[in-house]
């Protein structure tokens, strides 16, 4: 009969070196600015800069928003219909392209990074400011809609304080308002 060897296994006190070795490679890697940088990209930083700017909203915010909404892709579409960058209804988009105003608007050019960049900052502004400045309502506005957030507030569901979003009756709008949150938070940390 032939002998064969032992198969060789790592003892714990090895397994639980090799295990810590990783954890502590992988969490310097993911915390490393370079890495997370690639996680929280700025695509299009010009044009969100200068409409940014132009509007007086946080382009971190912006972003954050384009993160969330489109995955920075300008021809996103929605099932709802919400196109473009920072995923605009036509509907609204039209009232916007009034407001500004925007000569020659058609929904097409939603799917155009400026023009989308441009008036989804003009809408986030204009949010911000019906909102007193205040950014989970603003967020929750760009989301939910103003008279539904509007609502909220009169009928006291949600006092519109980062410390109180589980309230927030649509999880829909509670989910994209930690999410923008956690992100803007993010972009800050990474690019100021």
């Amino acid at each position: 009969m032939k002998r064969t060897e032992p198969i060789r296994v790592l003892s714990i006190p090895r397994l639980a070196l090799a295990v810590l070795f990783l954890a502590v490679v992988g969490n310097l890697l993911w915390y490393s600015p370079w890495v997370q940088k690639i996680f929280y990209p700025v695509p299009h930083k010009t044009l969100i800069m200068k409409y940014a700017s132009e509007y007086q909203v946080d382009p971190y915010l912006v972003t954050a928003i384009i993160r969330r909404e489109s995955k920075f892709l300008p021809w996103a579409e929605s099932e709802r219909g919400a196109r473009g960058l920072m995923q605009l209804m036509p509907q609204t988009a039209e009232w916007i392209a009034g407001q500004i105003p925007l000569r020659g608007y058609s929904p097409e050019m939603l799917h155009d990074p400026e023009t989308n960049i441009r008036m989804g900052c003009w809408y986030l502004a204009n949010l911000k400011q019906e909102f007193y400045g205040n950014i989970p309502l603003t967020i929750a506005a760009y989301n939910g809609g103003r008279g539904n957030v509007r609502q909220w507030l009169r009928e006291q569901k949600w006092t519109g304080k980062e410390q109180t979003l589980e309230s927030i009756p649509f999880p829909e709008t509670r989910a994209y308002v930690k999410g923008v949150l956690h992100d803007y938070a993010m972009y800050h940390q990474l690019y100021d």
